[in-house]
């Protein structure tokens, strides 16, 4: 019987969820594809139980593409299967920290990993104070929360801060103001961190003016080669966030990278075709090492439980 693997996604056809499963298929498992919005989570004195249209979702494994739109419905599902004993990745614990950047950066600040000065702004009255942090203008403005470069802003002067800063609290969201790194204007490099390894990486350039370099946002892609450096803060950053898999995006600074964001549910489309590196491949079989490890564990607790009967018996 194959092992089954459930992927949370709400774009069946995106090119990230068709590379998944088709690797998947390919290292032997029974692969569907549903959306998190159609599961249903039922609570009763049996536990906790997954249904899809009526019928309960029975899996040995779960990949959560979770979009941010629609986060913490997403994270309640994906929580709910880890409690079911579901190999799962990434965790909930995971996609909730690196969907809030003042979040992510304090854990990971707090672990000693490089990140760009980061300074939240409560109210109109500490921009003063979170610019003196910062090192002043220009400097980044962005939402705690947002993907593929939403909310991220290159505020020139004082002015600019301010509109901005301002505009984002009469919407009730919670505006960060960050170092601005010169030297990595308008580039920097995603990293793909797959079960503790590096996958793959490439640089990110943007396009014209743009300074962000997001791929959805029209930049372009290009190989790089990791110095060791490198490879050791996107590793440690992936580790401290506990993910599976991720896609840490690092800045290039006079002193060294800095991590600038960790994406749960990296897009591969252009690491594959910037790399040239099977990708999928690697998420495949890191699942079934996660899955030869949990059935390794059932066989050792097996065998310690009929010792423990074997002995019972004979003390009778």
């Amino acid at each position: 019987m194959y092992p089954r693997l459930v992927i949370l996604s709400r774009g069946p056809r995106l090119y990230s969820t068709r590379r998944l499963a088709e690797e998947a298929q390919k290292a032997g498992w029974a692969v569907r594809i549903i959306d998190p919005l159609s599961l249903t989570v039922v609570v009763d004195e049996k536990g906790g139980r997954i249904f899809h249209r009526g019928w309960p979702i029975e899996c040995e494994a779960v990949i959560p593409r979770i979009g941010y739109s629609i986060t913490r419905r997403g994270v309640a599902i994906v929580r709910q299967f880890e409690q079911m004993g579901v190999i799962v990745l990434n965790p909930s614990l995971s996609i909730e920290q690196s969907r809030d950047k003042l979040l992510a950066s304090q854990v990971m600040a707090d672990a000693g990993v490089p990140i760009p000065v980061t300074a939240h702004v409560a109210s109109t009255t500490d921009i003063d104070s979170a610019l003196a942090r910062v090192g002043g203008v220009p400097c980044v403005v962005k939402a705690t929360e947002g993907t593929q470069g939403s909310g991220v802003f290159l505020a020139r002067n004082y002015p600019q801060v301010r509109q901005l800063v301002s505009q984002m609290l009469e919407r009730g969201m919670k505006p960060l103001v960050q170092t601005y790194v010169e030297e990595s204007h308008g580039k920097d490099i995603r990293v793909l961190v797959v079960g503790g390894k590096v996958a793959a990486s490439m640089r990110r350039r943007a396009s014209g003016s743009e300074f962000r370099s997001n791929f959805h946002l029209g930049g372009s892609v290009e190989q790089v080669q990791l110095n060791e450096e490198f490879v050791s803060v996107a590793l440690s950053a992936a580790n401290i966030l506990g993910m599976d898999i991720a896609g840490v995006d690092l800045l290039e600074s006079a002193n060294g990278p800095l991590v600038l964001e960790v994406n749960s549910s990296p897009g591969l489309e252009g690491i594959e075709g910037a790399s040239r590196v099977n990708v999928a491949g690697a998420v495949a079989e890191h699942l079934n090492k996660r899955l030869e490890a949990v059935e390794r564990q059932n066989k050792e607790e097996e065998l310690v439980n009929l010792s423990s009967d074997k002995s019972s018996v004979i003390t009778d």
